[in-house]
C-alpha cells in the first residue's frame, strides 16, 4: 500500500528509483526476484536487499559487505615458534599455547589471560611481545581492582553467594505439664486366655 492514498503501487521493475522503491512496500521474495533479476544478490535480510536495490536503481554501486569477525580471526596469520620480544603481533593473533608459554617465561608462573591481555592480543597489531610483556606489568593495579560485572552475568549479582545452611531436624514438642516422664504404670487387669472380645 501506498502512504499516499489514491495512489497505486507500480510495478517492481528496474524501471524505478531508489527513492520509489522505498515508497512502498514490497515483500521479501519480490525484492529477492527483482534482485536476481538485476544479476545483485539476494542475500541477507530484507533491509540489506532493499538497500542494494535502491542504490542499484540509482546507479551507485553497492556497498561491500562487512567480513563477519570469525572469517577475520580465521583468516588471519597465527604466530609459530619460535617466538621472542621482537616478534610482531599479527592482525587476528589468538591468546594461543605458544604466547601463554612465552608469557610464563618472560613474567613467571602467575600469568594468566585476563582481560587486560586478551584486549592487547586481540587489538595489538603491529605492537611487539615485549611491549605486551611492559603492558602486563603497567596494569596489574588495575587488574586488582574491582572489575564491573559483564552484562552477561548480571543476573548472577542477585544469587546467594555461599553455602546453604544444612537444614536441622525440627526440636521435640515439650512434654505436658503434669503428665508423668516416667514408664508407663503396670495394669493388673488382664483378659482370661480365650476370652472374647466385645463380652463381659
Amino acid at each position: 500500500m501506498s502512504a499516499n492514498e489514491g495512489e497505486s503501487r507500480p510495478a517492481l521493475t528496474p524501471a524505478l528509483t531508489g527513492a520509489e522503491l522505498g515508497r512502498w512496500y514490497w515483500t521479501l521474495a519480490e525484492l529477492n526476484a527483482l534482485a536476481r533479476e538485476m544479476g545483485l544478490s539476494a542475500g541477507g535480510g530484507k533491509t540489506a536487499v532493499t538497500a542494494r536495490l535502491a542504490a542499484a536503481l540509482d546507479g551507485l554501486p553497492p556497498e561491500p559487505a562487512a567480513p563477519a569477525a570469525s572469517a577475520v580471526r580465521r583468516s588471519g596469520r597465527q604466530l609459530a615458534a619460535p617466538v621472542d620480544g621482537a616478534t610482531v603481533i599479527p592482525p587476528g593473533q589468538r591468546c594461543s599455547q605458544l604466547l601463554r608459554e612465552f608469557f610464563v617465561r618472560e613474567i613467571g608462573p602467575g600469568f594468566h589471560f585476563d582481560a587486560f591481555m586478551r584486549d592487547y592480543v586481540a587489538q595489538g597489531a603491529g605492537r611487539t611481545l615485549a611491549e605486551a610483556v611492559a603492558h602486563w606489568h603497567a596494569t596489574r593495579a588495575r587488574a586488582a581492582e574491582p572489575q564491573e560485572v559483564g552484562a552477561q552475568f548480571e543476573f548472577n549479582r542477585f544469587l546467594p553467594t555461599g553455602t546453604p545452611p544444612a537444614p536441622t531436624a525440627p526440636a521435640p514438642k515439650p512434654w505436658p505439664p503434669g503428665r508423668p516422664t516416667g514408664p508407663a504404670p503396670a495394669t493388673d487387669r488382664t483378659r482370661p486366655a480365650g476370652a472374647a472380645y466385645g463380652r463381659p
